[in-house]
C-alpha cells in the first residue's frame, strides 16, 4: 500500500498510456507461439511414432533431464508421464554429475532436452549414459550438435523465432517443447490402453480424485437408515418414515421387499393441493412408480449427473445383481446433499 501511495501517477500513467499497446503485445506473443505449435504439428511423423514406441518398450522408468527453462519443462513432462501410467522422474544433470546418476537402472530410458543442443551439463553425462547402454531420446532445436548425434532418436523442437520482443527469452521454444512432451504422453497413454480408472488411482486427492474414485456405496445411507415403508400403509405412516429419516423421501416396497414406488416431499405438497385430507389414503395409490435408481458400484459423479439430468435429489441404490428391471430390494439411498458434502461437484 505504501508503494502505491508513493508512485500512483507512474502506475496509472503507464497503464493508461500503453493500454492498447499492451493488448497488442500480448496478442502478438500468443500468435507467435501458436504459429510455432502449428509448425511442430506439421513436423510430427515417423520419428515421433518411433519415440512413442521407444517409451512404450521401456520396462523401467523414464528419466527426463535438462537445465534452466528446459529443466522446468522437463519436470512437467516427467510429472505428466508419471500421472498417465509411465514411471518417470526429473534428474538435474549437474546433480547427476555428482552422484545422482545412481538413480538410473539398466531398464531405464533417458529424455534429454536442450534447445541449443550445446548444454554443457547434458553433454558431460552422455558418456555415463552410453556406458550403461540406456536408450537416449533427445529433444533439441539443433539436429547437428554432439548431443543430437549421441542420441538413439532425436525430435526437432526448432522454432522460427521466440515470442519475446527481444527474441532472447525462451518463450515459443519452451511452449513447443512442453506441447511435444504432452503429445508423447498422450500418444503413449493411448498405446498402453491407459483407462480412466488407471488415471484415478494416480490422482486420489482433491476434487479430481473424488470424482474418479468415490463410489455410490462409499457415501450412501444403508441398513436402518434407508427410508422404506410397505405399500399397505397410509400416507400418514409414510410421512412419519420420511420425516424420521430426514431425507425428504421414502421408498415403497411390496410384500416381497421389492421397491415399487417412491414418495417425496414434492409429492406431498402436490397431494395436499389435490386432496382435502389425503393422510388416511393408501400410500400405494399416491406414490410415484418406477423410481430412479443407481448401482452401488457406480461412481458418485455418475449419481450426481443422473440426479441433474432427471431433476431429482435422491436415488435408491441397488446391488450389482439388482436393477430397476428385476425389482430387487434397495441396499441404500443417496441424496444430493451427500454428494455435496463429499465434494463431488
Amino acid at each position: 500500500m505504501a508503494a502505491l501511495r508513493r508512485y500512483p501517477l507512474t502506475i496509472i500513467d503507464i497503464t493508461m498510456l500503453n493500454h492498447q499497446q499492451i493488448i497488442i503485445e500480448g496478442r502478438r506473443t500468443v500468435a507467435v507461439e501458436a504459429a510455432a505449435l502449428e509448425d511442430l504439428g506439421r513436423r510430427l511423423g515417423d520419428d515421433f511414432a518411433r519415440a512413442v514406441e521407444m517409451l512404450a518398450a521401456c520396462t523401467g522408468k523414464v528419466v527426463v533431464t535438462g537445465v534452466g527453462k528446459s529443466g522446468i519443462i522437463c519436470r512437467k513432462i516427467a510429472a505428466t508421464l508419471a500421472s498417465t501410467g509411465t514411471p518417470a522422474l526429473f534428474l538435474h544433470p549437474t546433480e547427476g554429475l555428482h552422484g545422482d546418476l545412481g538413480v538410473l537402472s539398466s531398464q531405464d530410458l533417458v529424455i534429454a532436452i536442450s534447445y541449443s543442443g550445446t548444454t554443457e551439463e547434458l553433454i558431460k553425462i552422455i558418456p555415463a549414459l552410453k556406458r550403461q547402454g540406456l536408450p537416449l531420446l533427445v529433444l533439441t532445436g539443433n539436429l547437428t550438435t554432439e548431443l543430437a548425434k549421441s542420441s538413439d532418436l532425436v525430435l526437432d523442437i526448432s522454432i522460427n523465432r521466440e515470442a519475446c520482443p527481444l527474441g532472447l527469452a525462451p518463450t515459443a521454444s519452451t511452449t513447443v517443447t512442453l506441447a511435444l512432451g504432452d503429445a508423447l504422453a498422450s500418444a503413449l497413454l493411448a498405446v498402453k490402453g491407459f483407462s480412466a480408472d488407471d488415471f484415478a488411482l494416480r490422482h486420489p486427492g482433491g476434487a479430481l480424485g473424488r470424482r474418479l474414485l468415490l463410489r455410490v456405496a462409499d457415501i450412501m445411507h444403508s441398513g436402518s437408515r434407508i427410508p422404506l415403508v410397505s405399500d399397505l400403509v397410509s400416507l400418514k405412516e409414510a410421512l412419519f418414515e420420511m420425516t424420521g429419516k430426514g431425507l425428504g423421501v421414502t421408498g415403497i416396497k411390496d410384500d416381497r421387499g421389492v421397491l415399487v414406488g417412491i414418495l417425496t416431499d414434492g409429492d406431498l405438497r402436490r397431494l395436499l393441493s389435490e386432496y382435502k385430507n389425503p393422510f388416511d389414503l393408501p400410500v400405494a395409490e399416491l406414490m410415484t412408480c418406477k423410481p430412479k435408481s443407481i448401482m452401488s458400484d457406480e461412481l458418485a459423479a455418475t449419481a450426481l449427473k443422473k440426479m441433474e439430468d432427471s431433476r431429482i435429489t435422491s436415488l435408491f441404490v441397488m446391488a450389482e445383481e439388482s436393477s430397476e428391471v428385476n425389482g430387487l430390494s434397495p441396499v441404500g439411498i443417496i441424496h444430493l446433499h451427500d454428494l455435496l458434502r463429499a465434494g463431488v461437484v
